[in-house]
């Protein structure tokens, strides 16, 4: 079966592009003896490298006078390296930042202000709306994002079908999702799939509350009533409503999409990063996608994604900015979403990201798309917030088997890690 890309933040936050090795030889001011500006990256395949050195060329095919470098390492190496790199102040001149992992990071990142967007190249208005959220923390905006995510609904339409359930589609309500789900419960298949990644278990809760766990200046509140009802909600449709299976192990951390993927759930919460691997999926059914959906004619979603910083200790702090705003340009973007890659943060680069679709799912992905970020938010985070999720993740096997309520372990959650 074709591996389905792991998102931005299957666990805490991840989207994936990742690379292997690691290069360069970034000085203790975070660019090169020679002044060179290192820019430093996640990469885990030879495809998401080249990649990157396309970005890396056009870069610096803009800036002929300077020297730019890349280094990269794997996704979970990316993050140890820069943990220490920070403590050393080492950390490269522009640095690549997720917008689930930034809040550990902040301390490394030079705040930016609209006087740094200008010296980039760059501006607000040259990216989607809401996508200039995904790396501010707290309202200050630490970098600029190179893609945006959201989470979709996924569904089997084969086994919709079969069962005569509705086909979600943009527009439909949290009663919809529950009769879809109900009549696909049937022949020992189940109607939809638990997720137990962050992104996978919130976003049909936080769509259905209308808020985040946290709030806007980064307090935690977990134990806000309606996100309490929400997320209880999300649990019963293992425990009480019956239309999705429990989960055996808290190691099932690719739980709900594995369950989709392989043909045992007519829908799952994914991210619209593997849009086109679940639309041509190995297994062979017919696949579609819908946004998530609203309650009272509101739904909220996140917008997600990853992008580049320049740290604070950086020496050559206008060079460096004019590699950031290179790697943002149109043409960079243009390359990002002609070939496929993902979904660009520049507004104006988007629509050549569905060109690059097979034309068979292009108007579907498209119309989705388009629904889904229109009421989108960026992620809340608190100053632990990864401790929260490692804390939670394993006792939604509680929660979904019954044996604990998620009132309970929000309200743990809530004691232990509230600012």
């Amino acid at each position: 079966m074709k591996k389905i890309r792991m998102g931005a933040v299957a666990a805490i936050a991840g989207v994936a592009v990742a690379m292997t090795g690691c290069a360069g030889s970034g000085g203790a001011s975070g660019s090169g003896d020679d002044g060179t500006i290192v820019v430093d990256m996640w990469a885990g395949s030879a495809d998401d490298t080249k990649a990157l050195e396309a970005q890396i060329k056009i870069a610096q095919e803009q800036n002929p006078d300077l020297k730019i470098e890349l280094r990269t390492a794997p996704w979970g190496d990316f993050f140890t390296k820069l943990t220490t790199n920070m403590a050393s102040g080492n950390m490269a001149c522009v640095t690549g930042m997720n917008s689930g992992m930034l809040s550990s990071y902040t301390d490394g990142f030079a705040e930016l202000s609209a006087a740094d967007l200008k010296t980039a190249g760059l501006a607000e208005s040259d990216f989607a709306p809401g996508a200039t959220e995904i790396l501010k923390n707290k309202g200050t905006m630490y970098g600029l994002p190179f893609d945006v995510a959201t989470m979709l609904v996924y569904f089997n339409a084969d086994q919709l079908a079969a069962s005569g359930a509705a086909t979600p589609a943009p527009g439909w309500t949290f009663d919809d999702f529950e009769a879809t789900a109900k009549a696909a419960t049937s022949n020992g298949k189940a109607g939809f799939a638990v997720g137990m990644g962050d992104f996978q278990w919130q976003a049909l809760p936080i769509a259905k509350a209308g808020l985040q766990p946290v709030s806007a200046d980064g307090e935690l509140q977990l134990t806000d009533k309606k996100f309490v009802e929400a997320a209880t909600w999300y649990g019963d449709l293992v425990s009480a409503q019956k239309v999705a299976l429990p989960v055996a192990s808290a190691s099932d951390t690719g739980w709900g999409e594995n369950q989709y993927s392989s043909g045992n759930a007519a829908m799952a919460v994914d991210g619209t990063w593997n849009a086109v691997s679940y639309l041509a999926n190995e297994s062979g059914f017919a696949a579609g996608m819908a946004p998530l959906p609203s309650e009272g004619g509101e739904s909220l979603s996140l917008i997600l994604g990853s992008g580049f910083g320049i740290s604070k200790t950086c020496e050559n702090k206008e060079d460096a900015l004019k590699v950031l705003g290179s790697l943002l340009s149109a043409d960079a973007q243009d390359y990002i979403a002609s070939s496929g890659r993902s979904y660009p943060a520049r507004a104006e680069s988007q629509p050549l990201y569905f060109e690059s679709i097979d034309e068979k799912y292009r108007a579907q992905v498209e119309e989705v798309f388009t629904a889904a970020f229109e009421n989108v938010q960026g992620q809340y985070v608190s100053d632990n917030w990864s401790k929260v999720g490692t804390y939670v993740q394993p006792q939604l096997v509680s929660v979904y088997n019954g044996q604990e309520t998620m009132a309970k372990v929000l309200e743990s959650a809530q004691q232990q890690f509230a600012n």
